[in-house]
């Protein structure tokens, strides 16, 4: 193997993200030197190789009118070397994209490091090297605080206590009514009222509701950020008088205040996602599903993003990053992968596509000006969620997976889900191949 003197590209962490990031850069011709614990393994790793898939075995949905979907297809059509091996070693598994784990690893490791341009060091780094032109770290959600405090001390997570976030559109308007307690806010609010019985039969349901196994550590980091769960299991009262409380609050249906209110909080600017305020929990997805359903407004409620506990070390996207998820305090330096505040497998892999291409540009002499607009635009999922990334404007900004209501509504936007769905492809599609042809004018 030929090892160049000087690689143009340092990669900390070959993850899915990092695995991802380094491709893009050996596609445009640049040397990439990648640095890792592996084989080493600790923690929740169990294989020798890169880009292991920790939890699931599954990509979840391949079919492009879900997001999920539509992102692997963008990633496709873009060179993603994630794909191109999962596609290899695909197990069935219906309308899902599951693999082998063992497999998949062992593919994407070999790739990587038979490539002529690639040098491996498998050691624990500590410091953001300086000796190349460009450094990125994809170290994922277990990011040692030293490390990650190098990125941007001032804006750092450790965890992700985060709620659920539902659509819109699916929050029965009959059920609901908008008002902020006290007549304070306008119609910031959305508030889901329950009567007694409701608000007993939803209390007996979240009481006995199947959650996440925890660890240790997991208990001391959330000792002072209570599940939804944990809190009511105090009592059937307790979470009446905390995030259900309905102080301040009168049902204009009725004219009296609710026994109980599930308040939910716009999370974009254009009102299509929605969080369950104060609604963080770990319970499992199926359960989330049946149990926040019974509360009668959410009862058809469709969920862009689950509510999730666990240890995860991300920085404050929109403060810390700029487009191609560069450092805005040290152009040199780049994030890729959960590190920025993407949630899942195929976002960690698609962020790690972002950041190489962005670089890639820039070793070809571009301007960052140019870099940038060559990225995939926001009416890509791609796209979109890198924006949510460098750009949300939530005050809260949380961890975020791939789904529709990212993109912003548009006077064309089809007003029925299935046609919308489909419009959003033939979209994604156009406007990916505007992007290719840019890069190539």
């Amino acid at each position: 193997m030929t090892i160049p003197k000087k690689p143009d590209v340092t990669i900390i962490g070959a993850g899915l993200a990092g695995a991802e990031c380094a491709w893009q850069l050996l596609a445009g011709g640049f040397s990439v030197h990648l640095i890792d614990c592996k084989p080493e393994v600790f923690g929740a790793y169990r294989l020798p190789g890169y880009a292991e898939l920790v939890c699931s075995n599954s990509l979840k949905s391949d079919d492009p009118e879900t997001a999920g979907g539509l992102l692997k297809r963008e990633m496709r059509s873009l060179g993603s070397i994630v794909l191109d091996v999962a596609d290899r070693q695909r197990l069935r598994a219906g309308g899902a994209l599951a693999v082998d784990r063992e497999r998949f690893s062992a593919a994407v490791t070999n790739r990587l490091t038979e490539h002529a341009l690639v040098t491996v060091e498998s050691r624990k780094v500590d410091a953001i090297p300086v000796d190349t032109a460009f450094t990125v770290v994809a170290t994922g959600p277990l990011t040692e605080p030293d490390l990650a405090a190098q990125i941007d001390s001032d804006h750092l997570h450790f965890f992700d206590a985060t709620a659920p976030i539902v659509s819109a559109e699916s929050i029965n308007p009959d059920l609901s009514f908008a008002a902020g307690r006290y007549g304070k806010g306008g119609d910031d609010y959305i508030n889901c009222p329950l009567n007694e019985a409701e608000y007993r039969t939803f209390y007996d349901a979240l009481l006995n509701g199947r959650v996440v196994e925890t660890t240790a550590y997991d208990d001391r980091v959330f000792a002072h950020c209570q599940p939804i769960e944990r809190l009511a299991a105090r009592g059937i009262d307790t979470i009446r008088y905390g995030p259900m409380r309905p102080t301040g609050l009168t049902d204009p249906k009725t004219g009296r205040r609710p026994y109980a209110v599930l308040q939910l909080r716009r999370e974009d600017a254009a009102a299509q996602m929605w969080g369950l305020v104060g609604f963080q929990t770990r319970l499992t997805f199926p359960e989330q599903q049946r149990i926040f359903r019974l509360i009668p407004a959410l009862a058809e409620a469709e969920f862009f993003r689950y509510g999730v506990m666990h240890r995860n070390t991300y920085v404050q996207g929109p403060r810390v990053l700029g487009g191609g998820n560069v450092l805005k305090q040290n152009s040199r330096i780049f994030a890729a992968g959960q590190l920025t505040g993407v949630e899942g497998y195929m976002e960690s892999a698609s962020s790690g596509l972002i950041t190489g291409r962005f670089i890639r540009h820039l070793l070809e002499g571009k301007s960052r000006t140019m870099a940038d607009r060559l990225l995939p635009a926001g009416d890509t999922m791609i796209g979109a969620l890198h924006q949510y990334v460098i750009s949300s404007e939530s005050p809260d900004y949380q961890p975020m997976n791939a789904n529709f209501g990212l993109f912003a509504p548009t006077p064309d936007t089809p007003a029925r889900k299935a046609a919308r769905k489909a419009f959003y492809g033939a979209r994604s599609a156009a406007s990916i191949q505007r992007m290719l042809e840019a890069e190539h004018a």
